[in-house]
């Protein structure tokens, strides 16, 4: 008995894509973007949206997920075809990207953790937005990775509380999107 042995298909390269989506600002569409998302199982890691031009009633939409070539062209397209949806563009396609979180980080601790906590935010260009003598919060903004490190850092200076805004992004250039 033979068997013929061939080499399976290389897996489809999975990516992490920001996209800009410009919307009516109406009841119900971003429950219905959000649910595009849920009903074909893609996963959204980051969701920031708010009205952009209040004269036109216009809210833009960031939305960072992953997939592979065909997943993102696949939700794309469904964007698009979606009524309130004016525009869908895909800005890690487009070339650099400038993208920014802003956190927010509640430390409690006295003594050697507290002097820490507050070198940290200095050397991270942190706000202190509130003080008491057991706890500060500080306010950060940066890329997701520098405040990913932000918060681990001070994990071990006394964190007991996390907001993040997710990301915010804008391609670079005159173009405007």
């Amino acid at each position: 008995m033979s068997s013929v042995y061939s080499d399976p298909l290389p897996a489809a390269s999975v990516a992490r894509h920001t996209l800009a989506v410009i919307v009516d600002n109406e009841p119900g569409v971003l429950a219905r973007i959000s649910g595009l998302f849920s009903g074909r199982g893609y996963n959204i890691e980051s969701l920031t949206v708010s009205e952009t031009e209040h004269e036109k009633h216009i809210s833009r939409i960031t939305i960072v997920t992953t997939g592979t070539d065909a997943e993102i062209e696949q939700i794309k397209a469904q964007l698009a075809r979606l009524v309130p949806v004016h525009r869908v563009r895909d800005l890690s396609e487009e070339g650099p990207t400038l993208e920014r979180e802003l956190v927010l980080l509640k430390v409690v601790g006295q003594g050697d953790h507290r002097v820490e906590a507050l070198r940290l935010a200095q050397a991270f260009g942190a706000r202190t937005v509130d003080a008491t003598l057991a706890s500060f919060v500080f306010e950060f903004t940066g890329t997701s990775e520098e405040v990913e490190r932000f918060v681990a850092l001070m994990a071990e200076c006394g964190l007991v509380e996390v907001s993040r805004t997710g990301v915010a992004a804008m391609s670079r250039g005159a173009e405007a999107m």
